[in-house]
């Protein structure tokens, strides 16, 4: 195995790892891990581009990672009350027909690959990811004076990466209509 996809497996082994340290209330190691975990895909990808290490294990596996990393942080989250489950419905409706999307697609021999609007999507979902964990973190030292700077940050991106997921949705059913012809 090589070092890109060794980086992408230590970010689902950090998953188990972040969810315990969340749900016991240790918001500030789990920020760091979560921080970690999504460094390694800047990283992975770097990596595995630049040494020319580009896998298929890593193409399926690297994008799984990241949903296993977000989601799984999006789902404590609708859990702590600190999002809407809706939007977290959203979010999975979304993958799970792009995800059936493919399977067809590969069934056909089509090969669908990540657009840029998915890309900028799940930046933007690592980005609200942290926020988040850092206001529910600075909830818990009850450090009032930065909470709703945080809080308003959070959101922002969190809707901003609600917004980019219907519009990468929406995108891949159009970009790639011919899927549902088969």
């Amino acid at each position: 195995m090589n070092l890109p996809n060794k980086l992408t497996m230590g970010r689902i082994i950090a998953v188990p790892f972040f969810i315990a340290l969340y749900m016991t209330g240790y918001f500030w190691p789990a920020l760091v891990i979560f921080i970690l975990a999504s460094l390694t895909d800047l990283l992975d990808g770097k990596i595995a581009r630049k040494y020319n290490l580009v896998t298929n294990f890593g193409k399926i596996m690297d994008p799984l990672a990241d949903k296993i990393l977000v989601y799984s942080a999006f789902c404590l989250m609708v859990g702590d009350g600190l999002i809407p489950a809706w939007v977290l419905i959203i979010i999975l409706a979304r993958e799970f027909l792009i995800a059936g999307m493919r399977t067809v697609a590969a069934s056909e021999g089509i090969v669908i690959a990540a657009d840029m609007s998915g890309k900028i999507k799940t930046v933007l979902q690592m980005i609200a990811v942290p926020l988040l964990i850092l206001y529910r973190a600075i909830q818990s030292i009850d450090a009032s004076a930065y909470i709703t700077y945080v809080q308003y940050a959070a959101l922002g991106f969190l809707y901003a990466s609600l917004i980019m997921t219907i519009y990468s949705g929406f995108e891949y059913i159009i970009k790639n209509k011919e899927v549902f012809r088969q």
